[in-house]
């Protein structure tokens, strides 16, 4: 089945074709970089993240363009508090988004342009508006006019007289119309600022993403991605400013993924709800968070909450906890040589059947607007019958330990998509237990010492020591798992 992509300028799935065969150019909104990312940012981030990873995955070289908005009141209001420069404020918040990205196993783009280093461009941009007549300097600021585009709010659907009835025309009565945006700002006094023709200043926020996505993927693109907040009027107006100044469509599929609620409530810092990826892993893994935000379709919202994260995590270990069995049995050189290679368990069977079609299904939930769940909800389907398998150990034979092989190069392969799922389940169980034992005051080295004690019971036949010191364990909720490569624990 061909890759069919919602496009919120149809509000329609429209099957995907790119402009240039094999070849797929896309931009995506960055944040301004004033502060800390917060949850919502990360969803935006980890949706796109994907959706880049599955089109390289179906053989498409992508050109993949993530900026960062690194001028802006409110970093300008962030440095004056601070009494420092500007670029301070930005540079220190990039590197921080960067961190939180890599804790959170982002791809790096192609491209990560600021909007400083294209002021050229904007400037270029900004003028060729001014001189056909689609944009208007007013003592040292530059708009854009929207009643000289005809098609203005085609993305978004709204009615512009409907909209100009209910404007507040006194923000700004030197605006030809009250829904006239900004595309240059003169300078205050004491504010950074470039040399233009229309006096000294700096971008307004939309039209730096048109001229730093034309400069690199051309006048016109394939896909065009942010949050739903971002359709207008910030994608609605970049739509405006480009299209009006080349002629040409601007973008062919626009993407946009839902936004994140917090216990069903709209994340907000007057509600006391609002958190930062760092506040949140803080509390949980990483690679949790990011398999949590993988859970709902990235169009629609998804809601943030403890019960939802511990959700995410017992679904995650549960997936880990099966590519550690599989990894132990298959390091069990006992079970190789047992008789009958040929022979499979019906459970075997219908994990043979599951394996023959495991990334055909994969494709299909992808190629479905990039439906993650579903895609996750088929490698639990898989999991279901591989726990089936594992548990009859006396049906661990030749045949089998090559289907546990199948299973690992299959999840493997969906996981590098995904960017879940590719840990050593070892180092997995590891971060996972030092972070419960640390939130739970539980101390490892204790623990270790202990199994270790039992380990050495059960060698010399002593098994009331040995259950003594599993009782001792499970009472501080330290579950024991005896397997063929010796006793593993995990919290309960």
């Amino acid at each position: 089945m061909p890759l069919r992509i919602y496009n919120t300028l149809t509000s329609a799935k429209e099957e995907f074709v790119p402009l240039q065969p094999g070849k797929v150019s896309m931009y995506v909104c960055g944040v301004t970089v004033y502060d800390n990312c917060h949850i919502g940012h990360a969803r935006a981030n980890v949706a796109f993240d994907v959706v880049y990873r599955y089109l390289c995955h179906s053989g498409y070289a992508v050109t993949y363009v993530r900026n960062y908005t690194d001028i802006d009141d409110k970093i300008i209001n962030r440095a004056k508090q601070e009494g420092v420069e500007f670029n301070v404020i930005s540079e220190r918040y990039i590197q921080a988004f960067d961190d939180d990205m890599a804790r959170l196993n982002l791809a790096m783009p192609t491209h990560q342009p600021k909007a400083t280093e294209y002021v050229d461009e904007i400037i270029a941009l900004v003028g060729k508006l001014v001189a056909q007549g689609t944009a208007y300097p007013i003592d040292g600021d530059v708009y854009f006019s929207v009643g000289k585009f005809p098609s203005y709010l085609k993305l978004s659907g709204r009615n512009l007289e409907e909209m100009q009835a209910g404007a507040r025309v006194d923000v700004d009565e030197r605006k030809r119309h009250p829904m006239d945006f900004a595309l240059w700002k003169g300078a205050k006094p004491g504010e950074p600022y470039w040399p233009s023709p229309w006096g000294n200043g700096r971008p307004g926020w939309h039209i730096e993403c048109s001229a730093m996505s034309m400069k690199l993927l051309g006048e016109t693109f394939d896909i065009h991605g942010g949050g739903k907040d971002l359709v207008f009027p910030h994608h609605e107006n970049e739509i405006a400013q480009s299209e009006a100044a080349s002629g040409k469509q601007f973008v062919r599929y626009w993407m946009h993924n839902g936004f994140v609620n917090i216990n069903a409530e709209k994340m907000s810092k007057s509600l006391g709800n609002f958190f930062t990826i760092r506040d949140i892993l803080e509390r949980y893994d990483s690679e949790v968070l990011r398999f949590f935000l993988l859970s709902a379709h990235y169009r629609s919202p998804i809601d943030f909450s403890d019960q939802n994260l511990a959700d995410a995590d017992a679904g995650l270990s549960r997936i880990y906890s099966a590519l550690a069995a599989m990894d132990d049995a298959l390091a069990d050189s006992a079970a190789s040589r047992e008789a009958s290679p040929a022979l499979l368990s019906e459970a075997a069977l219908e994990l043979q059947e599951k394996l023959a079609t495991l990334h055909d299904r994969f494709c299909e939930a992808m190629d479905d607007d990039f439906n993650t769940a579903l895609a996750i909800a088929n490698i639990f389907d898989l999991v279901r019958v591989l726990n089936r398998v594992l548990a009859d150990k006396a049906a661990l034979n030749a045949a089998v330990l090559s289907l546990f092989s199948q299973a690992k190069t299959g999840i493997a392969r969906i996981a590098g998509v995904l960017g879940v799922m590719d840990s050593v389940p070892s180092d997995y169980q590891a971060r996972l237990k030092s972070r419960k034992s640390s939130d739970l005051n539980i101390d490892v080295a204790e623990i270790e010492r202990i199994v270790a004690e039992r380990t050495a019971a059960r060698k010399v036949k002593d098994f009331r020591r040995s259950d003594e010191l599993r009782d001792q364990l499970l009472a501080k909720g330290v579950e024991l798992l005896d397997g063929p490569s010796g006793t593993a624990w995990k919290i309960k």
